[in-house]
């Protein structure tokens, strides 16, 4: 039995990144043999283990075979007789294709550490073609290393694009798609992402409403790049709520709602995205009235879910800096004023006044109302 470091941990090692995990091959080894050590099997599709004092995973050197459609379509061998070579061969890219032994000698039959010095993200076989997932982790690991000069071979980018044409796209789950594109939200140039699925023709199989509308695509990506400049200090879900939002914004809200039931995007992304679709326009407008501004007030529900509010508020923001508006810092100011005072207003003391049943919902208008003009017309 051989024990062998692969994957990410060596090319993060590499790299000299952050190793924040650590997966193991087994070479010489049978299932059996795994279990009477200790080790706990995961699943039942695949010969992956856990360390009985680590947890960390130690998969039996496999070869895969497709044998039908999508990333599920594949026959697994792992039997005693398959080497480490033949296990790094089904990988997706030569960078994580390589391997350390238990000396920490490196082991790189195809060429990854010398893409890792050019780099560059190139496949290893023409097997590549065979996992539709791997168009959208590439894109992924475009996007995370692109501060670092990574960038996509042209031989590699062919084949991502055939892919797409094929339509073998079309047969991944969405909730492995979103998987893909929520992380490639949260790594430092997401932009670079969906600038990937573009030129490989890709976005039309998931993302049809950006492909579609290839100016209000560029507003987004200009938005989301714009975004990612600066620091988001909001808890991970909603962050990426507020980049899927910028990347969509121009899209219609009707096409925003098939783009995301189709994608099976939680409800935190969809509706912030139907918000920012149905009301961008009235909150970055400063001839907006303070009733139109009310209305956005009550949709996104400000009363109760100010956190839903400050996403919204949020996206304006980007977009307007990212369009360059004149005055949008004081207008902005106002708005968040306008929020606060509206927000202020007791339902108690109204019904105290001696209000009652409809009377009260329109006198809480007519207050809220008044206390949003105050604030627009003493910043503004």
């Amino acid at each position: 039995m051989q024990i062998y470091l692969v994957g990410g941990a060596v090319r993060d090692t590499l790299l000299g990144r952050e190793v924040t995990e650590r997966d193991y091959v087994v070479v010489g080894a049978t299932d059996k043999e795994m279990l009477a050590l200790g080790y706990q099997q995961v699943g039942s599709d695949f010969p992956v283990f856990l360390h009985p004092k680590t947890g960390e995973e130690y998969a039996l050197a496999r070869t895969e075979r497709k044998s039908g459609k999508g990333y599920l379509g594949f026959e697994c061998d792992a039997s005693k007789e398959v080497t480490l070579e033949e296990d790094l061969l089904r990988r997706d890219l030569t960078v994580n294709a390589m391997a350390f032994d238990t000396d920490g000698t490196l082991i790189d039959p195809y060429g990854g550490e010398a893409d890792l010095n050019n780099r560059s993200l190139r496949h290893v076989s023409n097997a590549f073609s065979e996992d539709p997932l791997r168009v959208f982790r590439v894109a992924r690991f475009a996007a995370r290393y692109h501060y670092l000069g990574f960038s996509i071979a042209a031989e590699t980018l062919s084949l991502m694009a055939n892919m797409a044409q094929s339509g073998e796209l079309m047969h991944l789950s969405a909730e492995r798609v979103w998987q893909e594109t929520k992380r490639s939200l949260l790594e430092q140039n997401p932009e670079v992402y969906f600038n990937t699925l573009q030129i490989t023709h890709s976005l039309n199989s998931w993302f049809s409403g950006l492909e579609e509308e290839s100016v209000g695509y560029q507003l987004g990506i200009a938005a989301l790049a714009y975004a990612c400049k600066n620091h988001f200090s909001e808890e991970k879900d909603i962050e990426v709520a507020i980049k899927f939002s910028l990347l969509c914004h121009s899209l219609t809200t009707e096409a925003a709602k098939t783009m995301t039931a189709q994608l099976k995007c939680p409800n935190s992304v969809s509706d912030l995205l139907v918000l920012v679709t149905e009301h961008l326009a009235t909150l970055i407008d400063p001839r907006s009235s303070a009733i139109d501004i009310l209305a956005v007030f009550n949709k996104a529900d400000l009363w109760r879910r100010k956190e839903r509010f400050d996403a919204l508020l949020k996206c304006c923001d980007i977009i307007a800096q990212t369009k360059r508006l004149d005055g949008w810092e004081q207008y902005r100011h106002a708005l968040i004023k306008g929020a606060e005072a509206s927000s202020q207003v007791n339902v108690q003391a109204i019904i105290q006044q001696g209000f009652k049943g409809a009377q009260i919902k329109e006198q809480l208008n007519k207050s809220r109302v008044a206390a949003i003009t105050l604030a627009l017309h003493s910043d503004v």
